[in-house]
């Protein structure tokens, strides 16, 4: 399901946080409220991270990645670094990069399999996301925006694109991403998807403004519901054998 949240009065659940199917990242906060919706529905499942990068709160916006692994830019210090090593699964391998539009989370935008990437974005970053991410990697537009991360957000099931990509665009990056993609908006209309939303598999994070109509667009391209019925199928299966056994 989409939830709704909100960082200390902004709607950008995309900036502040980062969202894969092994891992989340929050920032640091004077209240736990953001915290503490992610752990409620995330607990169970992976693990939820407090973290900084340089000493800053954006952690959606300067990080990319997977569950295979977490590309952080160079200003993140030799402190936060070990905290994300020590507080990630081990399968995740984190990597500290050198390149110069650091602001990785605005520049990429991937899954488990596939990733788009800025056209000027260093080769040397392009075979590191490659080996430490496990993704394909295609250097792309989004609408004519080469922040391919602020304005398009995928999982291993969906995609939502900014809401001016051309239909032919869309049919585009659907067969580089080999997901279903529509166009779309979040937070009442706003065309920065990554800055507004993060999504794994099972569950998906958006801001306060966002629309039911928004939502039902977002719950649908990343099969959300689909997921949660899945998981009470398996609960339902699972009890039934335990009580006739």
């Amino acid at each position: 399901m989409a939830i709704r949240v909100q960082f200390e009065g902004n709607n950008s659940a995309g900036v502040f946080s980062l969202l894969t199917n092994a891992y989340s990242l929050v920032p640091v906060a004077s209240t736990e409220n953001f915290f503490s919706i992610f752990e409620s529905e995330l607990s169970d499942a992976i693990p939820v991270v407090h973290a900084t990068i340089g000493g800053c709160r954006i952690v959606g916006s300067l990080c990319v990645g997977n569950r295979h692994g977490l590309l952080v830019p160079n200003s993140t210090t030799d402190q936060e670094l070990q905290h994300l090593r020590n507080s990630l699964p081990d399968s995740v391998k984190v990597k500290r990069v050198e390149e110069r539009l650091s602001a990785l989370g605005n520049v990429v935008s991937c899954n488990d399999y596939v990733g788009l990437i800025h056209p000027d974005l260093d080769r040397e970053t392009e075979e590191i996301l490659s080996d430490v991410l496990h993704i394909e990697v295609f250097r792309q537009t989004v609408a004519d925006n080469v922040l391919v991360g602020t304005y398009s957000m995928f999982s291993n099931r969906g995609g939502l694109v900014h809401p001016k990509t051309k239909m032919e665009e869309q049919d585009e990056l659907s067969s580089l991403l080999q997901v279903p993609i529509v166009a779309g908006s979040v937070n009442r209309g706003s065309e920065v998807i990554g800055a507004g939303l993060v999504v794994n598999d099972w569950c998906a994070f958006c801001g306060v403004d966002t629309t039911s109509a928004e939502i039902s667009v977002i719950e649908s391209i990343f099969k959300l519901n689909e997921s949660k019925q899945s998981s009470i199928v398996g609960e339902l299966r699972s009890t039934t054998i335990e009580s006739t056994t």
